[in-house]
C-alpha cells in the first residue's frame, strides 16, 4: 500500500469519481478547453488528469499530428483514463505518467499548451508557485496555460455560506476537502504570465475561476 495518503485516496475513489465530482465539475473543464482552444498538430501536457475526459477531447483536438502527454499522482486514475483513451481510439498519440508534482518529468520547451483542472488548488499554498514555475519551464515560448480552478471570492464580493463552510471544512479536514479556493488570477500574474482570456462561473455558489495565460 502506498504511503502517499493522496495517492491512496484517489486510487480509492479512481472508478467512481465521476459519480462524485464530474457532475459539478464538467461544464466549467469544458468551458476552460474552449476558451484554450487547443489546434491540429500541438503537443499538450495535462497536470492532473484524473479519469482522462480531458485527455480524449485534447486528443481529438491535436489529431493525429499532435500528442498528448498527462502527469498524475494515481494509478488508479491512469488507469480509469486509459481505458477511456482506449476506448475512445486515441492511444497512439496520448502518454500518461504517474509521477508526483513537482518538478515535471519534461524537458524544457516541450509543450505548446499546458492546461489543469480543478487541480492547481489541490497543492499547498506555498507549493503553487513551484507548480506554475514548472508549468513556464516545459512551455515553448509563445506558450499558452489554460487553468480551471476553485477561486477566491473577488473583492467586493461576500461569501456564499457553503463556501464558508468549505473553507472551514478544508481548514479543519484537509484530508476529507482536499482542495481550497485560492485567487487564481494573482497566482498566474505573480508567476510571470499574462491572462489572455478570462472568466468566472461559479459551482453550487462557489466560484470558478477559469483563464488562459501567456509567460510574459
Amino acid at each position: 500500500m502506498t504511503s502517499n495518503p493522496t495517492q491512496h485516496f484517489y486510487d480509492r475513489i479512481s472508478h467512481v469519481y465521476d459519480l462524485i465530482a464530474d457532475g459539478g465539475e464538467h461544464v466549467a473543464r469544458e468551458k476552460g478547453l474552449e476558451l484554450l482552444a487547443v489546434q491540429p498538430g500541438e503537443s499538450v501536457l495535462e497536470v492532473g488528469f484524473g479519469t482522462g475526459h480531458s485527455v480524449v477531447t485534447l486528443a481529438d483536438a491535436v489529431g493525429e499530428h499532435g500528442k498528448v502527454s498527462g502527469i498524475d499522482i494515481s494509478p488508479g486514475m491512469r488507469d480509469v483514463a486509459m481505458k477511456r483513451v482506449r476506448e475512445a481510439d486515441c492511444a497512439d498519440r496520448v502518454d500518461l505518467v504517474v509521477q508526483a508534482a513537482p518538478p515535471l518529468p519534461f524537458a524544457d520547451d516541450s509543450f505548446d499548451v499546458v492546461t489543469m483542472s480543478f487541480t492547481l488548488e489541490l497543492f499547498l499554498l506555498d507549493t503553487i508557485p513551484a507548480v506554475l514555475a514548472e508549468c513556464r519551464r516545459v512551455l515553448k515560448p509563445g506558450g499558452r496555460l489554460g487553468v480551471v480552478s476553485m477561486a477566491a471570492v473577488e473583492d467586493g464580493d461576500r461569501e456564499s455560506a457553503l463556501e464558508r463552510t468549505y473553507i472551514w471544512m478544508h481548514t479543519h479536514f484537509p484530508h476529507i476537502v482536499d482542495c481550497q479556493p485560492i485567487p487564481l488570477e494573482k497566482m498566474l500574474q505573480d508567476a510571470g504570465f499574462v491572462m489572455t482570456r478570462h472568466e468566472r462561473t461559479d459551482l453550487f455558489t462557489m466560484p470558478v475561476a477559469i483563464a488562459v495565460a501567456e509567460v510574459a
